[in-house]
């Protein structure tokens, strides 16, 4: 089987082994259970092993004195620093651990091929659940893989075997980039990623100070710089931030969904963002007076919070900031709102990700919008002239937001777009739109594969096409592969332009629920990144090799 095949397992692998307590051999039984979620540089407590001692209506108070905890299917038990085991009682959330603490059991800084873990923990009747936690040095490399399995337990003087998971889990490891309260930050959300021209990779991100809500609210574009592939990743710096312009507080000058572009001939780097002066409430009146206490708001996408228009009383204002260092130092911003939107719009706005340069050198930013009647849509906005001047297409479907836009073999552009019409629709309807264009976007046809081919619960997901360098080309896409939740976030590779997704070239990288949004770019010939708001940190980056899933 192939090696990464396995991680597209969507159930967790189960195994019980049932033993003796009181010579009754159904008397008690060990259950031991993995999810496939990332083990996290950043973090302390990783997930990596559930484990459920199940005891008999019937039993006397017993206590688990030990567990024995196999490290078999590490790359490298040096990687591990710490295994930690907490006492769950009847609540068996691997998320809990991201905000809740538990009792520990016990915990061991040994490494070695099996660890055993010495503690005191009472039983009672039913399900008493444990959790195996590792904490993974700074220095793991992220092309290596992490598992855990249960050997044994000691419970009242008593070693009882385990029997091995029949396939274990091998858990891929990454890095939290951004963690809830992170610098000051409340909530990190809206990832977008992108190499350099020289190599760089650049991650962007909401920094929302005051809480998890979407605009208007104190947000700021945050960035932060890799030089060696996404291992590490340097101090946060502030790429966007309209500060108290016009006299308000910054909690009435958010900027949010943010999108970035690498123009590849000139080494120039471009941010957008949507800017919201004020609130403009429900009737599309702006409000005048607002200062720290106020707390009114709204949202961009909600009833009449933008406008016709081009002024900042009137609609949202698209800014860009551009980079001529490599991402070290950014530009004051510059309104593009005026010069692009059509005045009878409600809405002119970045869609969040990343933005790509065609093969002639054109720019291209994946927007989105509101009509004349306020009706979402989905287009693209371009540069023939080196970012000089811009110009937005006409849409490319209605009822559609956030998209993810790539060049495909044949130089027509392909638009993936979030479709509202999916929220609720759980059968062969649901998928993501898709729709291409050999004009940049005078016109537009529905691709064969929208609304059947790549299954969304509503959520913004990720569209690169990545060439090694021989030339060849995958179209790789990612989003919570799921049509009710925001889970199981996957990887999936196409080789023919997005017109099939194989089950095989699919990977499954954190099977737990999040916010679920994600942004895919090239870290070499063989690797790809990606940034995505994850069920273990609020931004999570994994390197992934792809090597093996070229097809000559």
């Amino acid at each position: 089987m192939n090696k990464n095949y396995r991680f597209f397992i969507l159930l967790s692998c189960v195994i019980g082994h049932v033993f003796a307590a009181d010579g009754n051999p159904s008397s008690m039984s060990v259950i031991q259970t993995q999810l496939q979620v990332p083990v996290l540089i950043n973090k302390k407590d990783n997930p990596v092993l559930r484990i459920n001692v199940k005891m008999p209506e019937s039993a006397k108070s017993s206590k688990l004195e030990s567990i024995r905890i196999s490290t078999k299917g590490t790359t490298t038990v040096k990687d591990i620093k710490a295994i930690r085991i907490y006492y769950y009682e009847r609540d068996s959330a691997a998320g809990s651990m991201n905000d809740v603490e538990r009792p520990l059991f016990g915990q061991s800084t040994k490494r070695g091929k099996e660890i055993r873990i010495r503690g005191g923990q009472q039983l009672h009747p039913g399900d008493n659940f444990f959790w195996v936690s590792y904490e993974v040095s700074g220095e793991t490399d992220l092309d290596h893989v992490i598992s855990a399995g249960c050997v044994s337990v000691t419970i009242d003087g008593k070693t009882k075997q385990v029997d091995a998971i029949a396939r274990p889990l091998e858990q891929r490891v990454g890095i939290a980039v951004r963690r809830h309260k992170q610098d000051g930050v409340h909530t990190s959300r809206i990832p977008g990623l992108a190499r350099t021209n020289k190599g760089t990779l650049l991650a962007i991100f909401d920094a929302r100070y005051e809480s998890g809500r979407d605009l208007q609210g104190h947000i700021d574009i945050g960035l932060h710089r890799s030089t060696d592939q996404g291992q590490t990743w340097e101090p946060l710096q502030i790429t966007m931030d309209m500060g108290e312009w016009g006299g308000l507080p910054q909690k009435f000058n958010g900027v949010s969904d943010a999108c970035i572009l690498v123009d590849r001939n000139s080494n120039t780097i471009y941010i957008a963002g949507l800017w919201m002066h004020g609130v403009i409430n429900e009737e599309g009146k702006w409000l005048a007076g607002l200062n720290e206490h106020s707390d009114d708001w709204n949202h961009q996408w909600r009833n009449k919070a933008s406008q016709p228009g081009f002024g900042v009383r009137e609609t949202s204002q698209f800014l860009i900031v551009k980079s001529t260092d490599d991402g070290k130092s950014w530009s004051a911003p510059i309104n593009l709102t005026r010069l692009c939107k059509k005045e009878e719009w409600w809405l002119w706005a970045p869609a969040p990700g990343n933005g790509i340069t065609l093969s002639d050198g054109t720019l291209v930013f994946p927007t989105q919008g509101r009509d004349e009647k306020g009706r979402s849509f989905s287009n693209i906005t371009y540069s023939t002239d080196g970012g000089n001047t811009w110009k937005t297409s006409n849409p490319a479907y209605s009822g559609t937001t956030e998209c993810a836009v790539v060049q495909l073999t044949d130089n027509r552009l392909m638009l993936n777009m979030r479709s509202g019409r999916n929220k609720g629709r759980l059968g062969t309807d649901n998928g993501r739109a898709i729709a291409v264009t050999d004009d940049l976007g005078d016109s537009w046809t529905e691709h064969p594969s929208s609304f059947n081919a790549l299954p969304e619960p509503v959520c913004m997901a990720s569209l690169y096409m990545h060439t090694d360098g021989t030339g060849k080309s995958m179209l790789l896409f990612s989003n919570p592969n799921s049509k009710e939740f925001r889970h199981n976030m996957t990887l999936k590779i196409s080789h023919d332009d997005g017109n099939t997704w194989p089950e095989d070239q699919q990977i499954l990288l954190d099977e737990g629920r999040s916010r679920g949004y994600s942004c895919l770019t090239t870290v070499d010939d063989r690797h790809i990144g990606i940034l995505y708001e994850s069920s273990q940190a609020d931004m999570v980056f994994q390197r992934i090799d792809i090597g093996e899933y070229r097809l000559d």
